[in-house]
This record gives structure tokens, sequence and C-alpha cells, in this order.
């Protein structure tokens, strides 16, 4: 607990000199006054005393320091001497100097910070793993998911090289994927922050964690999950993997499991997973799709279609056209028409979703011409056999027709 706290306390004290380092880079000459005696100054002061620090790590910082030490120095001199050109030159001369250097030292601190963090949440992570049996890490539910988010925030910033290496070096994404793989008392708040750093993880660098994730047992875990933000990753996945991860979705049953959730009560929950399900419709190849057909897919967003979140775009079209005047410009009527169907979705998200699945068959990158058109003809099929009367096929028919590619 005593090693817990002082690399809390070390964290909060790198954040400070983090952002006297910012100071120096937007206001090089704010701190170089002997009678400032600000706070911010005060931070400054100890940015020039940190090279005392007994750090194998921090010899670049280190280095960056002594130079910033003697810029400062330099930059307070030159105001006493040379006539007022000169001294004006070399003030802005040194000035962009003293800022180069603080942009150095600050990310050789946020280096040093991402360090500490992610070696004290790995450790953190790999107690929770030992412990997996009992409920001593319970009592820090709160504190880990700070942390978590704390890491899902840093690596949403994008790539950094030497993050990179920390996280390869940690292997923490085993760490991850342990909490969301196990099924037994971890809370389930903890592994869905666990999912969202995951899927951080994997963005951070595709070509690096895209293989472990396919090849795991994670996208399983989370489709088991049963929550909007399992889900949420899900389609964030889904979205950077593609074809690949509809793939192993569709080998560990996953297919049929996201086209249940549709009967869900919750509706941000099925909302998200119509969403997902036109993701998989546009990236999934011809087993995928079909597996999704023999769920009775089609009757479902049929239903959705129907109730009063539903709904039909084609009319809205048609009205919105007669409203359009003959000289208004083909783009601005095309974007209007776009707003519009946004706005209209916004309140009836499952409105057309019938033609929205189909066109995304039509337009997707999963499946071959020859088996774009068959679908699209089984589908219409499967529209006459799902709707109650001969006017709602004939609206959905011609809604699938209209809307999807020639």
């Amino acid at each position: 607990m005593e090693d817990e706290e002082e690399t809390q306390q070390i964290l909060k004290v790198l954040e400070a000199l983090k952002q006297a380092s910012q100071q120096l880079q937007s206001n090089p000459e704010s701190d170089t006054s002997e009678s400032d005696s600000s706070s911010s100054s005060s931070a400054i002061k100890a940015l020039l005393e940190l090279d005392t620090y007994s750090d194998p790590n921090l010899l670049n910082l280190s280095n960056h320091l002594s130079d910033l030490k003697t810029l400062i120095s330099s930059l307070h001199k030159s105001k006493h001497k040379h006539g007022r050109i000169k001294s004006f030159l070399t003030r802005r001369v040194k000035t962009h100097e003293i800022t180069k250097v603080a942009e150095s030292i600050e990310s050789e601190i946020q280096a040093w910070i991402d360090r500490e963090s992610i070696t004290n949440l790995t450790n953190q992570l790999q107690q929770i793993r030992l412990q997996s049996n009992s409920s001593q890490y319970e009592e820090d539910e709160d504190e880990i998911v700070e942390k978590l988010t704390i890491f899902h925030d840093r690596l949403s910033q994008g790539f950094n090289i030497n993050l990179q290496e920390l996280l390869l070096k940690s292997k923490i994404f085993s760490e991850l994927e342990f909490l969301i793989c196990c099924d037994g008392n971890i809370p389930e708040k903890i592994r869905e922050k666990a999912g969202y750093a995951l899927k951080e993880v994997v963005l951070f660098n595709k070509d690096v964690f895209v293989g472990q994730i396919l090849m795991g047992q994670t996208i399983k875990a989370l489709i088991s999950m049963d929550s909007l933000c399992s889900l949420e990753v899900l389609s964030s996945l889904i979205k950077a993997i593609r074809s690949p991860f509809v793939d192993v979705l569709e080998s560990v049953g996953g297919i049929s499991k996201s086209i249940s959730y549709l009967n869900s009560d919750d509706l941000p929950f099925k909302v998200t997973a119509m969403d997902f399900v036109l993701e998989i419709g546009y990236f999934g190849r011809k087993e995928a799709v079909e597996a999704m057909l023999n769920c009775d897919l089609i009757k479902k967003l049929v239903g959705l279609q129907r109730s009063d979140l539903g709904g039909d775009l084609i009319d809205l079209g048609k009205v919105h056209d007669e409203e359009i005047d003959e000289d208004e410009h083909e783009e601005k009527t095309k974007k209007k028409r776009g707003n519009k169907e946004k706005r209209f979705l916004e309140k009836h998200p499952f409105a057309s979703c019938v033609a929205r699945f189909t066109v995304q068959l039509e337009v997707g990158e999963g499946l071959r011409q020859r088996e774009k058109r068959g679908f699209k003809q089984e589908i219409l099929k499967k529209i006459r056999d799902a709707c109650d009367t001969d006017a709602e096929a004939a609206t959905i028919v011609a809604e699938v027709l209209w809307g999807s590619s020639p």
C-alpha cells in the first residue's frame, strides 16, 4: 500500500512538472525573473532542480534540463547587456530555444508518467488475476476503474512509439484480456472498462494487436457480457478490423447472439444492436449473411419498422422533393435531404431498417456481386412472408428496390 501511495505522489508531481513545461512553451520569459514568487514559478524551479533525481531512464531529461538552465540564465543576462535591438534579437532567439527544449522536456516527462502509470496498472491487474477466486480486490473497484479510464484516455490521444514499447513490454494486453474473459467474481464494471481499454489498445496500433484479439477469447467473452458497453466495444472493433472480425464473430456463435439483442427492452441497447447488425451486413461474408438471414433477421426488422420508432423514409423523400425549388443546386438539395433524414432517424431509429440493411449488403465489401444479387432476391421473398398486409409488403419492397444500388 505504501508503494501505491508513493507512486500516486510521483504521478502528481510529474503532472505538475509537465504543466510547468507547458507554461514555458507558451511564455518562455514568464518565470525567469528572480522576483517572481507565483506557484507557476515554484513549479518551474522544481523543474530545473529535477535533474538531481537518480533514474537511469532520465538521462535525456537530465540533459534537457541542463540546457534549459543555461538558456534561462542566458536569457536573464541578455536583458541587462547589449543595445536595445541586439538584446531584443538575442531574447527572441533564446525564447525560441527555450520553447523547443520545453517541448522535449514535456515529452520526456510524459514518457516518465506513462512508465509509472502503466507499470502500476499492470501490477494491480496481475494482483487481480492472482486473487480472482477471492474478493480481496473488490474494495479497490473504483480505483481500478479510474486507472483503466486514465489508461483508455491516454491511448486515445494517438500513436506514440515509446508508449507502444511500454505496452508490449508490460504485456498489459494479456491482463486486460483476462479481466474480460474471466467469468468469476470480477465486477462487471471492471470488465466493461477493461473492454474499453482493450479496444483502445487495438486501435492504438492495429498492425500489432489485431492478431491477438482475433486469436484470443475476447470476442466471445464480449458477446456473452450482454451489455451496452460490450456492444459499443464490439461495434468499434468491427469498424477497425472489418471482415476478419465478422469471420471470428460468426465462428463463435456471435451472429445469432447479436440478432437476439434486437429483442431487448432497453432502447439504447436495441439501437446500438441495430447499428451493429448493419455493420455486420457491410463487412460480413457469405457465411455471416446466411447466418443472419437464418436467424429470422428480416422478420425482426419488419417488426421494428412497424413499431412506433420505425416508419419509412421513402415518403419523407417524396415530400422533401416537392418542397425543393427547381432552380436549387443539386448538392445543396442532397445536403438538405440528408439533414432531414438524419433528424427523422434520431426520433425513429428503426425507420426503413429493412432497406438500410439491404443497402449495407449492396455497398459493403464482404460479398461478391453475384452473392449480393442472390441475397437481395432472398430478402425480397422474406419481406413478403414477414409482412401482415400486401400494402405493408409493397411499401417495404419499394424501399428496398428504391434504396438499393442498381
